[in-house]
């Protein structure tokens, strides 16, 4: 089996879209560009989005988005948002375990032009890719 499906599930433009944790125990948000990228949470796609918390210490950065140069793990105070301030490729990994109670669903927006992709990993049910449940709204 291949790992769409066995591992992972992807969501490749989801820049201030809600995507489900139902079905993965967590997501990754793969973001590019200078920008600030802010983790908000809700308990429904179509639900009121707001601050999980000071939820995120740390991330990793990759000076090239080509993958010529090393990842380096930044940590920062507690927060919901990282601020990247070079065009770099931003590497946020969310927990549903540390979202608060009742909150499934998980949105990551940039305040510019950044590029965010969600990568769903842990899956709680492995299934071939056409069977994967709809993670975004």
């Amino acid at each position: 089996m291949e790992a769409l499906g066995r591992l992972i599930n992807v969501a490749p433009i989801v820049d201030g879209a809600g995507i489900s944790l139902k079905s993965a125990e967590a997501v990754t948000f793969v973001c590019t560009g200078a920008d600030t990228y802010t983790i908000t949470v809700a308990d429904s796609f179509a639900g009121s989005y707001a601050t999980p918390g000071a939820i995120l210490t740390q991330y990793y950065q990759n000076t090239s988005t080509n993958g010529t140069a090393a990842w380096t793990k930044v940590t920062q105070a507690a927060s919901n948002a990282v601020v990247q301030a070079g065009a770099y490729t931003t590497v946020i990994t969310v927990h549903a375990t540390s979202l608060p109670d009742g909150k499934t669903h998980v949105k990551c927006t940039s305040t510019a032009s950044g590029l965010v992709m969600a990568i769903l990993h842990d899956l709680h049910v492995q299934r071939t890719p056409a069977n994967l449940p709809i993670v975004g709204a």
